[in-house]
Formats: structure tokens, sequence, C-alpha cells
């Protein structure tokens, strides 16, 4: 892929919000994390110019009139899933990764869903669904692939989670593989295990 200079990419945030259980348990049984978080994501719409129907956290480009990083995360959230700002408590920030794809640097914001209300899909011109996925099975190791995107001469490989019939590949899945190695919480898995995205 073309390479991010980030003297002329633009500044983009995403949120990975962390918050109890919605109405959908976590299926595996292995006590890899709390059995009552999960992390909210959202499918893109499929008529999307970048990105078209992968699975992806909230988020998008930082705006003039946005305070910070942190702003720019929580509203565009807000956008797309109509969640109430006022139930998140930023804990912080990931490093800064680059998406060379749209010309991009995102900074991951980390928080917490204190006070969890509903959400669901604001503009469906963007987005196709809003849910909630268990950490607990994002983590477990027979949910876990590598997968590989052939275009032309070049093959492309990612961590990838297979949860509910749902594939999280590509970028958002490696925020969360790097996420969740930060916090302590991976274990070992199969990277041999092959997948392919769904395109």
């Amino acid at each position: 892929m073309p390479p991010v200079y980030p003297a002329t990419a633009r500044k983009a945030a995403v949120l990975l919000l962390f918050g109890a259980l919605d109405s959908v348990p976590a299926a595996s049984d292995k006590p890899l994390a709390p059995a009552s978080l999960d992390v909210l994501l959202i499918e893109r719409a499929a008529t999307l110019t970048d990105h078209p129907g992968q699975v992806a956290f909230p988020g998008g480009g930082v705006d003039p009139g946005d305070a910070s990083v942190d702003a720019a995360a929580l509203r565009e959230a807000v956008e797309e899933t109509g969640l109430d700002p006022d139930g998140v408590e930023i804990l912080g920030r990931l490093p800064e990764l680059a998406l060379s794809v749209s010309n991009f640097m995102v900074t991951p914001v980390l928080a917490w869903w204190h006070s969890p209300s509903p959400v669901a899909v604001v503009d469906y011109g963007e987005s196709a669904q809003v849910f909630r996925i268990p950490v607990r099975d994002l983590l477990d190791p027979d949910n876990r692939y590598t997968a590989t995107l052939t275009r032309g001469p070049q093959t492309f490989s990612s961590p990838a989670f297979l949860v509910n019939g749902v594939v999280v590949w590509g970028f958002t899945a490696g925020i969360l593989s790097r996420a969740f190695e930060q916090l302590g919480w991976s274990v070992p898995w199969d990277t041999a295990r092959v997948i392919s995205p769904p395109l």
C-alpha cells in the first residue's frame, strides 16, 4: 500500500467504546475477559466509497470545530449511533496509526460506557448496522484468524475475528488486536488459520 505522509494526511479518530453487555451474551465460556464486557462496532454502508461494508469503530475525520481527537471520536460516534455522550468516559488514547488507503492518521480513543444508552443506525447512507460484540468472544482463539486479500501482485494480511457470523478484519481488527495486546488481554492464537474477508 502507498505510504501515508503525516504532513499531508488528514487527522481522524475512532472510538473504542467498552461497556457492559447488552442483550447478546458471550458465546465463549472461556474466562478470557469479564462476561459482561463488550465493545461497540458499526457496519459501514455497502454504498460508501471508502471501506464499503466493513465492520468498523464509530469515528471519522477531525473537524476544525473539534476541541481534540477525543471530541472528534465522540462526536462521530454520536452522529453514527445516536449514543448519549454524557454516558461515556474517555480513558485515553492509543498511538496514532496510518490508514494509507484513505490518507488518514487515525487516533484510537479508549472509552468506558458507564451509562449505556440505546444505539441504532442514524444514517443508512453511512452505516448498515450498529451492534455490540462480547470481548470474550473476540479474545477466544477459536474465533481468531488471519485475513488475506490479494489485489494484483500483492497480498495483504491482517488479524481477523469471526463472531456471531460477523467478520471483523483489516484496520479495525488490527486496532482491536493491538489494543488487546497493550491491555494485556490477548492469549495465543493460531495465525496460520486463514479466512477470506467479505468484500
